[in-house]
């Protein structure tokens, strides 16, 4: 264990039991990505999602220190218009994957419970999966295989190395040598195309309706979920307004973005160019952190193993911690 996560632990040993009290935002914004009883190739080996009972547990925890609000009370909230019985809590999806269409709609609808979620409009037809689902299925497939095709290794410039570092070397492919995936597929005699087809990852446009027509929202984390900070400027508007082009076209939420893995390194610009609109909001994943782009908000990553109130409490004595030190805000340059 690394030095920092044995001093957030220590920390979180005295933490308040009484996290609405503790909490030192008035809201909190978990992120979920799938919540799933069985395995997911193109997601197990990239997000530790949740079983159905887990969540409702995590549900249940969050409810007895927040109260969950809609998109409108959320933004009615921050227009100092609703006033709400305690602090408050949104919750939100990425990815618009097809196990929140199965298994958390259920779960939402019984508990009375409102989610946003935020999709790459490029996947809804399941004709391709994403790049790191990409890399998920490898991994699943070659997992505990004897013979892997040595042009593999060739692919990646390595040589005699373990099972565990080339999964790790295959993880690390970024959005921009996506194509290394479809070669590696390739040679481990990997069917994408037939993959999505059977497994049909992502909600369809139907789908997606239906849980509008539900009461969900549906919101925009650009056309095809690249790293920003990656992008020049001009590709991350173009990335942002091609997503931006289908909620408008079918009628979701256009008032609001949440950065495909992070908002770490993308500049003041960025935010300068969305904000001339009439634009509401932006929303990163760095957990309970101020942010000196206001409209900017910091959700927190629920999928870890551990359940709502752990990570909840864990989050608080970090951002305790980095405050001592004055590094709990997020700066742009």
């Amino acid at each position: 264990m690394v030095l920092k996560e044995k001093i957030i632990r220590l920390a979180t040993k005295f933490q308040d039991s009484d996290l609405e009290k503790s909490f030192p935002l008035d809201y909190c914004i978990p992120v979920y990505h799938a919540v799933s009883d069985v395995d997911v190739a193109h997601l197990k080996h990239i997000v530790q999602y949740k079983k159905v009972k887990d969540f409702e547990s995590d549900l249940d925890e969050l409810c007895r220190f927040f109260q969950f609000v809609t998109w409108s009370e959320f933004k009615d909230f921050h227009a100092g218009v609703f006033q709400p019985k305690k602090k408050i809590a949104l919750l939100t999806f990425d990815d618009g994957l097809s196990e929140f269409y199965f298994n958390a709609v259920p779960v939402l609808l019984r508990k009375g419970i409102y989610a946003v979620n935020f999709i790459n409009p490029k996947f809804n037809k399941n004709n391709e999966l994403m790049f790191r689902g990409k890399a998920s299925v490898i991994l699943d497939m070659i997992s505990g295989k004897k013979n892997i095709h040595p042009e593999i290794f060739k692919l990646l410039d390595i040589s005699g190395i373990s099972e565990k570092a080339l999964k790790q070397k295959i993880l690390k492919i970024p959005f921009e040598k996506q194509n290394l995936l479809d070669q590696i597929a390739d040679l481990a005699e990997i069917d994408f195309e037939e993959y999505v087809k059977t497994q049909k990852p992502y909600m369809n446009l139907e789908q997606l309706r239906s849980v509008s027509r539900q009461g969900f929202g549906i919101s925009n984390h650009g056309w095809d979920h690249p790293l920003y900070k990656d992008l020049t400027l001009e590709k991350q508007i173009e990335n942002f307004q091609k997503g931006a082009q289908f909620l408008k076209e079918n009628d979701f939420l256009t008032d609001s973005f949440a950065f495909p893995f992070t908002d770490f390194g993308v500049e003041k610009s960025f935010f300068d160019q969305l904000f001339q609109r009439d634009f509401f909001c932006t929303m990163g994943s760095a957990g309970i952190k101020l942010d000196s782009v206001t409209k900017n908000f910091q959700r927190i990553p629920m999928e870890n193993g551990k359940s709502a109130q752990q990570t909840l409490k864990q989050e608080i004595a970090y951002f305790n911690l980095k405050k001592m030190i004055n590094r709990n805000q997020i700066y742009r340059r």
